[in-house]
């Protein structure tokens, strides 16, 4: 018998390709995971920003630039949480959060390579806070030991004023003051004789003097302007901008410029103290620009340099240290110095 032919059909298939299977939604734990990853950036990237673009806002960036470096721990934790989210896009972010950071925390400025004269004379300067005279008994005591040339002390009100210049009548006996009480009051001490004395206008005393090294006419200043406080950023950067302006002045003279500037590396303001007078922070010039010396005491860690020993291109810096004051808020910074002679 014969048998029908099989008929063999094809399967029927579809020319058009399968769509792309939607993406997961987002877990919720996921999603609470990077809302707190975004979170963590903000901060970070608003400070970096600011820093990046030489500006110092207001309120609360001022007082959150002095925490740029720390904030490369929330960065870097933004960045873990925004990995274990797996966003690609809030992770690029992340990096690039935390890069800026690290950026903006490098050195200031340069550490430029100056050919200096032969060295004329060798100065050690004490800048000191000692925060409404608490630490007036600890500065003597650091005085006696350490022997500086120079001293800028700030927030010697008139009883610290009173100590020192009876304690060092010998050894410091040339002093220019503003006499007053709590944080206003300010001493600068000199083994040099003091001439053309000049407060800078602010808010705590702030003064200053010429004197006469090695035969060199130098110009000294103590500065302690307002701190950023909320509510006070104005006049922070205005007194600030009389520093500046001292500076600025300066021309061919040599300048030592000291003590609690209320500002670390990070602000535009203090920057443009160093731009407009062509100093440099001995800080930097002894790579310790980051060492701390404030809050050195109370719940917090110190965290910022706000105490600085700028000076002008006619010294070099031959070491620096910074000293614990006891009574103090603040840490002390010695430096030594070599005044140079014509190069």
């Amino acid at each position: 018998m014969d048998r029908a032919p099989a008929v063999i059909t094809a399967p029927v298939t579809n020319a058009a390709a399968p769509a792309a299977p939607e993406p997961p939604p987002l877990r919720p734990r996921h999603r609470l995971t990077a809302w707190a990853a975004g979170l963590l950036l903000t901060v970070p990237a608003l400070i970096s920003a600011c820093r990046i673009l030489d500006t110092d806002g207001i309120t609360p960036v001022p007082q959150l630039l002095s925490m740029l470096p720390w904030l490369a721990v929330p960065a870097g934790l933004g960045l873990l949480l925004a990995a274990v989210a797996r966003r690609r896009t809030l992770t690029v972010l992340a990096v690039l959060v935390l890069g800026a950071v690290g950026w903006s925390s490098l050195p200031y400025m340069p550490q430029l390579v100056t050919a200096y004269g032969l060295p004329l004379a060798r100065v050690r300067v004490l800048a000191a806070n000692v925060e409404f005279g608490q630490g007036t008994e600890a500065l003597v005591d650091t005085i006696r030991r350490e022997r500086p040339q120079i001293v800028f002390a700030s927030e010697c009100d008139r009883a610290c004023g009173h100590a020192l210049t009876t304690a060092f009548a010998a050894e410091l006996p040339h002093h220019a003051s503003v006499d007053a009480d709590g944080s206003v009051g300010s001493v600068l001490l000199s083994a040099y004789p003091l001439t053309d004395e000049r407060v800078v206008p602010a808010t705590m005393g702030m003064p200053g003097a010429t004197t006469k090294i090695a035969g060199k006419s130098v110009r000294l200043q103590l500065a302690h302007p307002m701190p950023p406080l909320p509510g006070q950023i104005g006049p922070w950067k205005q007194e600030l901008g009389r520093i500046e302006d001292v500076a600025a002045a300066r021309r061919h003279e040599p300048l030592l410029l000291a003590g609690d500037f209320n500002a670390s590396q990070d602000h535009a303001a203090f920057r443009a103290i160093l731009e407009a007078g062509r100093l440099q922070d001995a800080a930097r010039l002894a790579r310790v620009s980051r060492t701390p010396t404030w809050p050195a005491e109370g719940p917090l860690p110190l965290f910022v340099q706000i105490d600085h020993v700028l000076v002008s291109e006619d010294f070099s810096v031959r070491s620096i240290r910074f000293l614990d004051i006891d009574g103090s808020d603040h840490r002390a910074v010695l430096t030594d110095l070599d005044l140079r002679g014509e190069r």
